[in-house]
């Protein structure tokens, strides 16, 4: 016997919710495995002076996919199927993704510092590499990065032969152009209450999914019971 009634609702709202994380996953996945395969960046993962920093991001990011395609799958196919099985499936792999996100949290907060330092310092060595180099790969790499920052070298005036990894800007702007380290602090000092907020989002997201699918799977175990 199917779900009827306000369970039905939460069926489909479970359905809608797990597709939108399935897809989310698929283009996080796809953003790592670019980064980890693309001609520009690609050798960066090659040798021991690989970056830490950028190598554990890629990886991260490439797990972080691939466990979202997982628990969307198996949160869509068990609303549907309405199937308890995989809808107790689900609850764990998100419980174990919510206690993640809480001790990511916990740790980046009291890390912090550190972080900040080992970005910098993962920047003025991929600067100093090219500038010794002159190597296409790390061009690319400090290009996305001040591009990003909108930054611009160590100091925030580069000699010419570097200007070429910098944003385009104009005469006057390029004279008041921040240095990329004051631009990493920047993002995490200014930018920290956004990322507080929005892990906080998926936090609270989380939780009416496990509530979610808890409903979904007594009310299915309870009309299987009744028939």
């Amino acid at each position: 016997m199917a779900v009827v009634g306000g369970i039905k609702c939460v069926k489909y709202l479970m359905f809608v919710f797990n597709f939108s994380l399935w897809l989310a996953g698929t283009a996080v996945l796809a953003v790592g495995l670019w980064l980890r395969f693309d001609p520009k960046t690609k050798g960066l993962f090659e040798g021991s002076d690989a970056p830490f920093v950028f190598l554990t991001g890629v990886y991260i990011l490439i797990a972080a996919g691939a466990l979202m395609m997982v628990v969307g799958f198996l949160g869509c196919c068990g609303a549907i199927r309405e199937s308890p099985c995989m809808l107790g499936l689900f609850f764990f792999f998100l419980l174990i993704i919510f206690a993640l996100e809480v001790a990511a949290g916990i740790w980046g907060f009291s890390n912090q510092s550190k972080i900040v330092d080992d970005i910098t310092t993962f920047y003025m060595e991929t600067y100093n590499d090219y500038t010794n180099t002159r190597d296409e790969r790390l061009k690319e790499t400090l290009r996305l990065i001040q591009t990003g920052l909108e930054c611009c070298g160590p100091t925030g005036t580069v000699v010419d032969s570097n200007k070429d990894t910098c944003p385009p800007r104009d005469a006057l702007a390029q004279l008041i152009t921040k240095s990329c380290p004051d631009a990493i602090d920047n993002v995490f000092d200014s930018k920290l209450h956004i990322i507080g907020g929005v892990g906080v989002t998926i936090g609270v997201v989380m939780v009416f999914g496990m509530i979610f699918s808890m409903l979904l799977c007594c009310a299915i175990r309870k009309s299987r019971e009744v028939v």
